[in-house]
């Protein structure tokens, strides 16, 4: 794995990843009075901004690893390491230059320490307690799921209570934001995340390969080719039924996915490996049932709270964030399955969707006006690779066993 990770890296060269860059500093306006430098390393992405508090992003920058990382069909965690590593400074340095301000100005410095992979965290982390140390900065531990769940209310005006989901490659959850560090957490992933499970059926249908993928992260690739696919070419039966939870599953879909791929390979006469004639139809009949999945364990959620009077009877909330909330056919379906329930569905615009220093500096500035662990005394903090988000009432969930529509209807709001 090591000599994978030197091989990896040392086929990378400096300014060969993706930037963005947006820099909105004033120019002859007044300020508001309170900056926060925000800082996200908990995967593959190393991120910084500074935003003000009425949410004005002055400036951000982002390394993007997607292009290394397609190399490989996966994150390495020491290659990532090394690449924040390498990229940090740079990046901190580049989003404070696109704000216009000092370190000396900053209110304080947010940082992702929890979850993530482990050696990713800590990159941010040691480069962080550095950074206040030397200037006598507050620190804001942020939990990066908060920070998803949060960056709506930086994009739209939005009060709690709302329901959430949030779908990545790394995380599968549904939770109520009831405030800034208040949440009650009604289901999540029991084993791999959907954006993960997208991505391993396009490593198994090799679609690197294909001509009109070769640069797509796999989940990108499975819904670019769902687009021309027939998703009645294959029916998957949907997991967990037997249980009336908000939980998901989505690694015995994955081995149903893969077996129907080794049949089809058989019937083509192919090698694994070899790009199937009918990918474009496995591919919408994956990304369906995918689909179908997430809309019935959100349809409970949404029942359970109403039920529960935790959100409001009418002109409710579901926010859907995360890196696969930017898949337009599950976006349409989770829209459709908000208007038949009367809920309002709202979700960040794509680029602040996927992991961004943006939201880690707007979840410092909603704790620091909250004045929710803003620490001046930093010691002692620790990453922490998994951690919970809120207060865990799942087992209330399926205890209440709510029943949801027939699948056909499901199926219907997917389609």
């Amino acid at each position: 794995m090591k000599r994978i990770a030197r091989s990896v890296l040392q086929s990378v060269k400096h300014g060969r990843a993706a930037w963005l860059r947006n820099s909105s500093a004033y120019s002859g306006k007044q300020r508001f009075r309170r900056l926060v430098l925000g800082i996200e390393t908990s995967c593959d992405d190393t991120g910084a901004a500074v935003v003000d508090e009425a949410g004005c992003v002055l400036g951000e920058a982002l390394h993007c690893q997607k292009e290394v990382h397609l190399q490989t069909g996966g994150i390495i965690p020491v290659v990532a390491q090394q690449l924040h590593r390498e990229n940090i400074d740079q990046v901190v340095q580049e989003a404070l230059r696109a704000s216009g301000v000092s370190v000396a100005e900053l209110a304080a410095v947010a940082t992702t320490v929890k979850p993530g992979l482990a050696l990713s965290l800590g990159v941010g982390l040691q480069y962080s307690l550095s950074l206040v140390s030397r200037h006598q900065k507050p620190f804001i531990p942020i939990h990066h799921m908060e920070a998803h769940a949060l960056t709506i209310r930086l994009t739209h005006h939005l009060e709690f209570p709302f329901l959430v989901l949030l779908i990545s490659g790394g995380h599968c959850l549904l939770a109520v934001a009831q405030g800034v560090s208040d949440f009650l957490l009604l289901g999540q992933s029991i084993d791999i995340a959907p954006g993960d499970m997208l991505d391993k059926v396009a490593r198994r249908l090799s679609l690197r390969k294909h001509p009109e993928c070769h640069s797509m992260a796999g989940g990108k690739a499975i819904e670019h080719l769902a687009q021309t696919g027939n998703q009645e070419l294959l029916t998957f039966p949907l997991p967990m039924q037997q249980y009336r939870n908000c939980n998901f599953s989505f690694s015995g879909l994955q081995n149903l996915v893969n077996n129907a791929i080794a049949q089809k390979e058989k019937e083509e006469g192919i090698q694994e490996g070899e790009i199937l004639s009918c990918v474009n139809d496995v591919a919408a009949a994956v990304q369906h049932a995918v689909t179908v999945h997430i809309i019935q364990k959100t349809y409970r959620a949404m029942l359970f709270c109403i039920k529960n009077s935790i959100l409001p009877s009418k002109n409710a909330t579901l926010v859907v964030s995360g890196g696969v909330a930017s898949n337009q056919y599950i976006r349409k379906g989770l829209q459709n399955l908000a208007e038949a329930n009367d809920f309002a569905l709202l979700c960040p615009p794509p680029r602040l969707c996927t992991d961004n220093g943006v939201m880690i500096a707007w979840n410092g500035i909603e704790r620091l006006r909250a004045g929710l662990g803003v620490l001046h005394n930093a010691a002692g903090i620790r990453y922490e690779p998994r951690a919970p988000l809120g207060i865990d009432i799942s087992k209330r969930v399926e205890e209440e066993s709510i029943k949801v529509p027939k699948l056909k209807k499901i199926r219907w709001l997917a389609s």
